[in-house]
């Protein structure tokens, strides 16, 4: 049995779900053409790594689709001298692409084997503008604070202020946003310490049970 052939599934990804779907940023294109997708879901579901759907990762947490990574990273609006949180590292994926185009990246996961799984696929790719901190996802990394753009890959329902304080004055935040049951990729600038999101993209997008609301009491 032959095996896949991911350089031509990645191309196709590129020109099929892409490019189709708006996507024409030349950064993004060039860094999905060239991170190899495959190797950051398990190996029994490497062959599903190019399609249009989302892949669990195990551990509760799920790889969104490339579309909605494409769409994500397009309302960064990432310029090469960018330093960057990413908020739900995973297994690496987004981390990965994200260094290929901008300065530097710091990225959280709090699951601890997520967190291995990330380290050894950076390693691999000898990707060394990244920083992969295990910790709390609500909590951030204060480690190079203030950053230019907080990145939370995955849908939410309450930015913390103690995330939010990590963003430099005129910094872009982008992330996932629940509308009922509906979730969309928004943005936002931060000025005078607060940010007022906009939903740019619907989109599939895996939700951090981490940012959920808490139930309020009611007697």
């Amino acid at each position: 049995m032959n095996s896949p052939d991911y350089n031509m599934m990645r191309k196709h990804m590129i020109d099929s779900q892409l490019r189709t779907s708006g996507i024409a940023d030349a950064a993004i294109l060039t860094a999905m053409g060239r991170v190899p997708r495959e190797r950051f879901v398990a190996a029994d579901r490497a062959a599903l790594a190019y399609q249009d759907r989302s892949i669990a990762l195990g551990h509760g947490r799920t790889l969104n689709p490339p579309v909605s990574t494409a769409m994500l990273l397009d309302g960064a609006a990432l310029q090469p001298s960018d330093s960057v949180l990413l908020i739900g590292a995973g297994s690496g994926y987004v981390a990965a692409l994200l260094a290929g185009m901008v300065a530097k990246v710091c990225a959280v996961e709090e699951n601890a084997d997520l967190c291995a799984a990330a380290r050894v696929n950076i390693t691999a790719l000898a990707l060394e503008n990244v920083e992969l901190v295990e910790g709390a996802l609500l909590a951030g990394s204060n480690d190079a604070t203030p950053y230019d753009v907080i990145i939370i890959d995955g849908a939410i329902d309450q930015l913390p202020e103690d995330l939010l304080a990590q963003l430099a004055e005129g910094g872009r935040l982008v992330t996932g946003q629940m509308r009922g049951p509906i979730a969309a990729w928004a943005k936002g600038i931060k000025r005078d310490d607060g940010v007022v999101l906009r939903q740019y993209a619907d989109s599939e997008i895996a939700i951090l049970s981490s940012f959920a609301k808490k139930p309020e009491f009611v007697f």
